[in-house]
């Protein structure tokens, strides 16, 4: 691997190790290092969100995934993370851990034909380099593809590794999905795909909550968000809690002169309100 400049929570080259598939990340979210599986090297995803970081972004499905060469580089990125330098000389000191293994990348994962697969790959990787139970593995998802035998089949096998899934809820409404996603999904779709995500392994919801146009969040979309999670609650389908964050990077999207962050009370005001319901929130600024 080339030299190149030490890894922040601000830097998330994902060409930083000089591979096709596998990238690592210095989480702020987790507090060590997480190391990617970027399926989407053609940075071709079915959502448009408009806070976006990855560059050319384009509409499509991830491409043909290669296992041979993933297995190869997650085998050998593993090994360099545990008996390498790469620790020492990339990551600083205080997060020179393995977070997690996060399925995650330019687009979204679960497009891949092959995830399941992928998933099974991963299952074997963890297991040659004895990687501890507290090393988890994420899967990072839109949601909009659960619907699908493949993806459940591959999210039973997550579960298995002590996995959790990252669901992408932004906003709970279709003109707030549409307006911050730039999809049509409906609802009642995320509705289902999300009963499905909680019923086949643990699962959290990721929520960005920043200003568009200088004006945070409407009481609308607090709104609309608090009466879905609850619906959710009353109908027995709990997820693990609530992943709320804000902007820490520019988005790479036309929108983006548009975004700004929130003060972090106000993600801490609107954080005591999903508690309120149930649900476990955990903040990142």
């Amino acid at each position: 691997m080339s030299a190149k400049k030490a890894l922040s929570t601000s830097n998330h080259d994902r060409g930083s190790a000089d591979l096709t598939y596998v990238y690592p990340v210095v989480s702020r979210r987790a507090g060590g290092v997480s190391v990617g599986i970027n399926l989407n090297p053609n940075n071709a995803c079915n959502w448009r969100c408009i806070y976006c970081q990855v560059p050319d972004l384009t509409r499509g499905s991830a491409p043909p995934v290669d296992l041979p060469l993933l297995e190869k580089e997650l085998r050998g990125f593993l090994h360099e993370l545990l008996h390498g330098d790469f620790m020492l000389t990339r990551v600083p000191e205080g997060a020179r851990r393995i977070n997690d293994i996060a399925l995650s990348g330019n687009g979204e994962p679960t497009s891949a034909p092959e995830f399941a697969q992928v998933i099974e790959l991963i299952a074997r990787m963890r297991g040659e380099a004895a990687l501890p139970e507290t090393v988890k593995t994420v899967l990072i998802t839109n949601g909009s593809l659960l619907y699908r035998s493949e993806v459940q089949q591959g999210l039973r096998e997550l579960a298995k590794l002590n996995g959790e899934v990252w669901f992408k809820l932004d906003r709970a409404s279709e003109a707030g999905m549409q307006r911050i996603n730039d999809t049509r999904t409906s609802m009642a779709k995320v509705h289902d795909n999300l009963i499905a995500a909680i019923a086949l392994c643990p699962t959290w919801l990721q929520t960005c909550w920043f200003a568009l146009d200088g004006e945070a969040p409407s009481r609308q979309d607090e709104e609309d968000y608090l009466g879905f999670i609850g619906g959710l609650l009353r109908e027995g389908h709990k997820p693990q809690g609530v992943l709320l964050y804000g902007l820490a990077r520019p988005s790479l999207q036309a929108e983006a002169p548009r975004l700004s962050a929130l003060p972090v009370e106000k993600l801490q005001a609107f954080a005591e309100c999903i508690r309120a319901s149930g649900l476990e929130v955990k903040i990142s600024a």
